[in-house]
């Protein structure tokens, strides 16, 4: 394969662009190729955490390019293969079977045949299957599978032709046409469920990138038709943590921790052998240079091997990283709790005996805020899907013949605002029959859709009232959040921490939200998000977006829905008042629903008191000017 180069953001080869995404990058059409076009490069991650939860032994994120110094180092992070092979000219419209060997270095493919060897255009339909393969549609059997004569059905050649006719603005306007026996077929009915097989195509069963026929299987699934950009043509499947100290630490010296866990050689030593001399001399070094003794280093190296290496599961286990991340978010009172990239601090909400009633009803149902100056995310990629997005059964995995050891990943650093509330509170709201009866009907909703595994790891055994109450609230938060910190709702993300478990269960009940934002530097970001969690900010935020979340444009339709959404998985949400972009919330703007947050009829909000003290409010200051 020829050594052709393009630009892609490190965190673009997580998502959206991560092993088996396709990305356009001016007009031309690739696709990732799989963790073992990385070799031996990646920048190490370290999150033991998610390691252990996800089965692998270490994370690697892409390197990064210096500028201006792409065309001098030599080949390092991941592969792209074209895709789809098949082109054709904006001008001739002669199609074209692109092969490797055709590649030109920092040369776009291009119509040979026309004046201005005007670029080649990647066709826009490309076939995939249920069980994750994807490939060319074989553009040579559709043009013929129609021909009246049989010389014509076994034309061999593959001089096509791609033609548009004004008779129709739909798919029969479009026309494969054959230049040696001139048969011809539009698209009309390409994307029926069974239009290839009725004419002899049968899956693939391999991906792009996969040229060789050694690693191709066979696949009974059928293969359907879908437009290259569209959305079930890849879901990737991305776990992420929160970096929170170790509730264990061996050394009880954090200052002296931190210093050895963030030298830079500490991922060489942990991921050297160790029998090998060089962990000797690793140990030796880094002990030096933190002003520690090798003893301590060396603790602190086995600590951190057991800890990833504990409890071996594979990737789908139903570990739940909420847990840790609740403790230790919870655990900070009163004072602040800095630990390497863990900063975070208490704030009192600053309510004052002389403020408003609605005010008073918000801290009653607050239990404590915290303010994170500094966090650390890890997003990993273990596999993908297509056609639907399926958490277990038909995950492709990053490295499809053997079982990875790592896990590509990228870390990202940031400021939140994390808040839980009053399980008293919660659970004597949660506990009324209309509001249970009202939570049901959306679960038995989820229970039917195809989502249904993926929704479990984030609601756990049962789908509880505060779980849609509080992830309602996080949409709204953010949107507010959107005017008010200087972030766009699209930077910001959220994790709800609602999830129900097992009454035998040692597990604490959750009741909280973190609303954070993560940038892909080690600087983090500038403290706008931290700002508006502090007082009296957060009170005066948490007014206006309940107050914002009683109506909607859309509204009786919205507020008085029984079902919207893929599945019917929401309420009375929609674009205009509630859903976000799909990269801030946790599950793809599902289960949503303003009335368990504002009320409506015999279903009681858990912040209605609050709105009906707010408008009261509003209406006597309007009176009193």
């Amino acid at each position: 394969m020829k050594d052709v180069r393009r630009k892609v953001r490190r965190t673009q080869t997580i998502t959206p662009f991560g092993v088996g995404g396709i990305i356009d990058l001016q007009g031309e059409s690739f696709v990732a190729a799989d963790i073992r076009s990385w070799g031996g490069h990646g920048d190490k991650v370290d999150s033991p955490r998610l390691a252990r939860k996800l089965g692998v032994q270490s994370f690697r994120s892409a390197p990064v390019v210096p500028p201006g110094k792409m065309e001098f180092v030599s080949k390092v992070g991941p592969v792209y293969t074209r895709f789809p092979r098949w082109l054709f000219c904006p001008h001739c419209r002669i199609l074209t079977f692109w092969r490797s060997e055709m590649e030109q270095k920092d040369k776009q493919p291009s119509c040979g045949r026309c004046a201005g060897n005007p670029q080649l255009v990647p066709m826009r339909f490309i076939q995939v299957c249920r069980n994750g393969h994807m490939s060319d549609v074989d553009w040579r059997r559709w043009a013929h599978s129609t021909a009246d004569s049989p010389e014509h059905r076994q034309c061999q050649r593959k001089r096509l032709k791609f033609v548009t006719t004004p008779d129709s603005s739909g798919l029969d306007a479009l026309v494969i046409h054959c230049l040696d026996c001139l048969s011809r077929r539009s698209l009309e009915g390409i994307s029926q469920k069974n239009s290839l097989k009725r004419i002899g195509i049968h899956c693939s069963g391999i991906q792009p990138w996969q040229l060789g026929s050694d690693e191709q299987v066979e696949c009974d699934e059928t293969p359907r038709v879908v437009q290259r950009g569209a959305s079930n043509v890849y879901f990737p499947q991305v776990h992420s943590a929160i970096d929170i100290p170790s509730p264990s630490d061996p050394s009880g010296d954090e200052k002296y921790t931190q210093a050895v866990l963030g030298n830079a050689l500490w991922p060489d030593l942990t991921s050297a052998d160790e029998e090998s001399p060089m962990t000797d001399a690793l140990r030796k070094i880094i002990a030096k240079q933190c002003g520690v003794s090798v003893d301590f280093v060396e603790k602190l190296r086995i600590h951190h091997m057991n800890d990833v290496t504990a409890r071996p599961v594979s990737r789908g286990t139903d570990e739940d990283l909420s847990i840790d991340e609740w403790s230790a978010f919870t655990s900070v009172t009163g004072s602040s709790r800095t630990t390497g990239d863990f900063a975070v601090r208490q704030v009192d909400l600053g309510v004052r005996p002389t403020d408003s009633e609605s005010f008073e009803l918000i801290a009653q149902r607050i239990d404590r805020v915290i303010v994170a100056d500094r966090i650390r995310e890890v997003r990993a990629l273990a596999g993908f899907s297509r056609y639907e997005p399926d958490s277990h059964e038909r995950l492709v995995s990053v490295n499809p013949v053997s079982k990875p050891q790592w896990l590509p990943a990228v870390e990202s650093y940031g400021e939140g605002i994390f808040i839980s509330f009053e399980e008293k509170e919660i659970q004597e709201w949660e506990s009324k029959e209309p509001i249970r009866l009202w939570t049901r009907k959306i679960e038995e909703n989820m229970e039917a859709s195809f989502q249904i595994d993926r929704l479990r790891e984030k609601t756990g055994v049962e789908l509880l009232p505060r779980f849609v109450m509080l992830h309602t609230l996080a949409h709204q938060f953010i949107r507010q959040l959107s005017y008010d910190s200087g972030y766009n709702a699209a930077s910001l993300r959220e994790r709800i921490y609602a999830k129900g478990h097992p009454k035998e269960s040692p597990n604490p009940s959750q009741a909280g939200i973190f609303v954070y934002t993560a940038a892909g530097d080690s600087e983090g970001t500038l403290g706008g998000l931290v700002r508006q969690g502090e007082p009296p900010n957060l009170l005066d935020t948490f007014v206006r977006l309940l107050e914002s979340a009683q109506w909607c444009s859309q509204d009786p339709l919205c507020a008085d829905s029984t079902g919207r959404s893929l599945a019917n998985l929401n309420r009375a949400a929609c674009h205009a008042c509630t859903l976000l972009p799909e990269t801030c919330c946790e599950t793809g703007n599902t289960l949503l629903d303003r009335t368990l947050l504002i009320g409506e009829g015999n279903v009681a909000g858990f912040f209605e008191h609050v709105i009906r003290a707010a408008l009261k409010e509003s209406a006597e200051s309007v009176d009193a000017s």
